[in-house]
C-alpha cells in the first residue's frame, strides 16, 4: 500500500527533531526503522535529501524542497479531513510561524493578537522579531513582513502600507550640535545606524529642486539591531537616526524627536509586505493572519 503522506509525516519529523533518536521518540520509532524510511524516500526518488553525521543531520537542496511542500501537502490534507468532518466550516488551526521587524511588530502585531488568537484559538502562533532579513525557508516561517524593493522569488506578497522614512534627532541634539540643511553637513554629525546589511553607511535624499538621488555616506558610534534600540538612542540625544514614520509618529507628534532634512526625504519611502512561499493552495491559518492584520491596520 502506498503510504508516502506517512513517510512525508516521519521525514517532517526528523527535520523538525534534528535527530533521528528524538524523532524516533516522539512518534514511538526506533531511530534505525526511521533512518531506513528516509533512505526509502531517498532511493525512491534517486536523490539525497538528507545529509548525515555523527553530530547532525543537514538538509540538501532537494531535502529542503521535499520538506516544504511535505509540510503543505500535510497540511492541505488535514484541512480537507477537518472541512469534510465538520460539514463543509472548519476553523483555521495549526502552528503558524510570523516573523517581523520588531518595531513592526510592536506597532501593528501585538496589539492585536489577543484579539486574533480570541478569535483563532485552534493557531498556535510562534512570533520571532528581528530586523535583518530571514529567509523563510531556512527558518521554516509561513510568513514574513519586510519593507523596501521584493527581490524575484517565488515568493507571494501582499501590500500592507507605504511607510516614509524621516530624519530625527531629539531637541537636546539639535541644541547641542545644531540642526544639518544639506546632507552633505551629515559628515559632521554623528548618525546612529542599523548593524545589518539593509541598515548600510549610507542615506538616500533627493534634491528638491532637481530631483536628484544623492546616497549621503553617515558615520556614527552606535549601531543597532533593530529599530526600538536605535530610536531610545536617538530620543537620549546621542544622534540622528533615519527611521519609519510609523515607529516614531507619536514621538514627532509629542516633540520628543524632531524631523530634519524634510525637503530632502519627500521620495524615501518603503512599501511593507507580508510575504509568503509561493503555492497554489494558501493554508487558512496564514491567510486568516493576513487578512486579520491587513484589516486591522486599515482601520488604525
Amino acid at each position: 500500500m502506498d503510504n508516502r503522506a506517512g513517510e512525508m509525516e516521519v521525514f517532517i519529523k526528523v527535520v523538525e527533531c534534528g535527530s533521528f533518536s528524538q524523532a524516533g521518540r516522539d512518534l514511538r520509532m526506533s531511530p534505525s526503522a526511521m533512518s531506513k524510511l528516509v533512505t526509502r524516500i531517498e532511493d525512491r526518488l534517486q536523490t539525497r535529501l538528507l545529509v548525515r553525521s555523527t553530530r547532525q543531520l543537514q538538509l540538501t537542496e532537494e531535502g529542503e524542497t521535499y520538506y516544504q511542500h511535505a509540510v503543505r501537502l500535510l497540511d492541505q490534507i488535514d484541512e480537507t479531513e477537518r472541512l469534510v468532518a465538520s460539514g463543509g466550516q472548519t476553523n483555521p488551526r495549526g502552528k503558524l510561524k510570523v516573523n517581523a521587524s520588531v518595531a513592526f511588530a510592536q506597532v501593528y502585531i501585538l496589539p492585536i493578537l489577543p484579539d486574533f488568537l480570541k478569535k483563532y484559538p485552534e493557531i498556535e502562533l510562534d512570533l520571532t522579531q528581528t530586523d535583518g532579513i530571514v529567509d523563510l525557508l531556512e527558518e521554516r516561517a509561513d510568513i514574513a513582513i519586510r519593507s523596501g524593493d521584493l527581490p524575484d522569488s517565488d515568493l507571494k506578497a501582499r501590500k500592507l502600507l507605504n511607510t516614509k522614512r524621516r530624519i530625527v534627532a531629539s531637541p537636546s541634539y539639535i541644541e547641542r550640535y545644531g540642526r544639518p540643511q544639506t546632507p552633505d553637513e551629515l559628515v559632521n554629525h554623528n548618525c546612529l545606524r542599523f548593524n545589518f546589511t539593509r541598515g548600510s553607511g549610507f542615506w538616500p535624499f533627493t534634491t528638491p529642486i532637481s530631483g536628484q538621488r544623492i546616497d549621503q555616506a553617515v558615520r556614527g558610534n552606535f549601531l543597532g539591531s533593530n529599530g526600538p534600540a536605535v530610536k531610545e538612542m536617538c530620543i537620549a540625544g546621542m544622534g540622528l537616526a533615519r527611521i519609519g514614520d510609523f515607529h516614531i509618529a507619536s514621538e514627532i507628534n509629542k516633540g520628543t524627536l524632531i524631523e530634519v532634512l524634510e525637503d530632502w526625504t519627500s521620495n524615501d519611502i518603503e512599501v511593507i509586505h507580508a510575504i509568503w512561499p509561493g503555492h497554489e493552495h494558501l493554508a487558512s491559518r496564514i491567510r486568516a493572519f493576513i487578512d486579520f492584520l491587513a484589516n486591522r491596520m486599515r482601520q488604525s
